[in-house]
């Protein structure tokens, strides 16, 4: 059983930045699929980003150039880098795993854009 526990969320006004990690457990995290998504308040959940084990990376326009994802095999570690936030950035984001045979969601972290 993979699990996933997302940290670095938190308040930030309207420009500034923050980091969100995610910490898998599991000893093959390198050939994961992973993602970030993130659901708004009275909204469905929407994808984010994903980084594939070749480091190929995809992220939604909404946050093309804003934000980065980026993961560390040797750390079980996949990051979001979220750069010039919006107040339309509000959300809980969930690190998924996605592996060979099944798919893994975290608990998520608040991330709130207000000045």
């Amino acid at each position: 059983q993979v699990q996933l526990v997302e940290s670095g969320g938190g308040l930030v006004q309207p420009g500034g930045s923050l980091r969100l990690s995610c910490a898998a457990s599991g000893s093959i995290f390198s050939t994961y699929i992973m993602a970030w998504y993130r659901q708004a308040p009275g909204k469905q959940r929407e994808f984010v980003a994903a980084i594939t084990a070749s480091v190929t990376t995809n992220y939604a326009n909404s946050v093309k150039g804003r934000f980065t994802i980026s993961r560390d095999n040797a750390k079980n570690t996949v990051y979001l880098q979220m750069n010039s936030l919006k107040p339309e950035d509000t959300a809980v984001y969930y690190c998924k795993a996605v592996a060979t045979t099944s798919v893994h969601w975290g608990q998520g972290t608040q991330v709130t854009v207000s000045s």
